[in-house]
């Protein structure tokens, strides 16, 4: 069988205009001969009816003391209510479909409730109704451990289904629908001219999206990756084939042009602190005692410089007061600013080539952008600016690495 999965996203299924288009892509690729699995997210955002933010706002408005296995039970029915429409409204159409709830599909996980991660998937329920000639329906989000107790997989955990069900049955595609037209070069909320693109690699969109930019998760990609199945990232809305994300290997063997590009895009966090904490005279275990203190009390630190003389790191902003009275309990006198911002430019083309920072540079001085820290991997530069100055740096690292002229 020719197997593809379609993930729709809960702004997919809001409106009835909104589930038409759904309906229309699942009967398109029907018609392409393809057997399908489809999975859904729970329908609409906080504040409609059946979306996870709403049932959670249900709990905290009424005692606020739901158990972690209890509050999953709650959760995993926004997904089931989803399935249900989209099979009533597929079998109104003539299709026949079925529903496999994360647990009937052996979505097996970890215990760790509203956060599982995935331990494996039996792919062979959903192939023995593919092969009946069903489109199998899969609500998002949720699994199974192993003593049958429902689990569900934290943020993006309907895409993490999605490539998760990819993987297990070496589907052709996963297609992820969603409310924009692909995966754009910067946030088009900030820069006018951002570009949708045509292709990226998985190691470019996992770094777009821890960076900041919220299209896909990164753990969904990330599996898609270890089991080799594209991606694409699509509109709901419109019939474009969206953005391809896969190996760099796979768009040699599509002979798919990227335009030899250098920087695939710009992505941006804000609400962030930076930290410095300077070494005393004679003492050379700052940077062990700061980051154990970090870690035993829960604190995530991201940014991080060391040198003999200083330590330097991020938090986010809620977490900056906290972090400032544990280190003046430990006796230093931190350096707090807060109100700070992360930007990043990522390409697959960075690795090697000279004179990508100098251009970064370039491009936040001619702008008086003060850059307060920096860093680097072999597809990512990071500079930490104030947050006052983040548009602004965004729309001249766009300009300055010609984005507008991507695609």
């Amino acid at each position: 069988m020719k197997i593809l999965v379609q993930k729709f996203g809960g702004s997919s299924l809001t409106t009835e205009e909104c589930r038409n288009r759904a309906l229309h892509h699942v009967e398109r690729s029907i018609k392409e001969g393809y057997a399908l699995v489809v999975v859904v997210s729970a329908m609409g955002r906080k504040g409609d009816p059946y979306a996870t933010d709403t049932l959670l706002q249900l709990i905290s408005q009424n005692g606020d003391s739901l158990p972690p296995r209890e509050t999953d039970l709650l959760l995993h029915t926004g997904e089931i209510i989803s399935a249900s429409v989209m099979c009533s409204l597929l079998q109104s159409r003539g299709i026949k479909a079925t529903i496999l709830t994360g647990g009937q599909a052996s979505i097996v996980t970890s215990d760790e409730y509203s956060d599982a991660q995935i331990h494996s998937v039996n792919p062979g329920r959903i192939l023995h109704e593919l092969k009946r000639g069903y489109v199998v329906i899969v609500p998002g989000f949720q699994g199974r451990t192993e003593d049958w107790e429902i689990t569900t997989l934290g943020r993006g955990g309907s895409d993490t289904t999605a490539t998760a069900l990819g993987v297990a049955l070496q589907a052709e595609m996963v297609d992820i629908f969603t409310d924009v037209k692909g995966i754009m070069t910067a946030d088009p909320r900030i820069v006018e001219e951002a570009q949708p693109l045509s292709t990226v690699t998985y190691t470019e969109i996992c770094n777009m999206a821890h960076l900041g930019a919220k299209v896909i998760h990164p753990r969904a990609v990330e599996i898609a990756m270890q089991g080799n199945v594209p991606i694409r990232v699509r509109s709901t809305f419109t019939d474009d084939d969206g953005t391809m994300v896969t190996s760099l290997h796979d768009i040699e063997k599509r002979n798919i042009s990227v335009h030899d590009r250098l920087i695939m895009g710009i992505a941006h966090v804000p609400n962030i602190t930076q930290i410095k904490v300077f070494s005393k005279e004679g003492r050379y275990d700052t940077q062990l005692q700061v980051f154990k203190a970090m870690a035993t009390n829960g604190i995530s630190v991201d940014f991080i410089n060391v040198n003999p003389r200083c330590v330097a790191y991020t938090v986010h902003d809620r977490m900056g007061e906290r972090a400032a009275k544990i280190l003046n309990g430990m006796d230093y006198e931190p350096q707090i600013l807060p109100g700070c911002a992360k930007v990043s430019v990522i390409g697959a083309g960075i690795a090697g080539v000279p004179g990508v920072m100098a251009q970064i540079v370039e491009a936040l001085t001619s702008e008086d952008i003060q850059i307060l820290q920096s860093a680097d991997s072999h597809t990512t530069i990071w500079v930490l600016v104030r947050q006052v100055d983040m548009v602004k740096a965004v729309r001249s690292l766009h300009r300055q690495f010609q984005l507008h002229l991507s695609g």
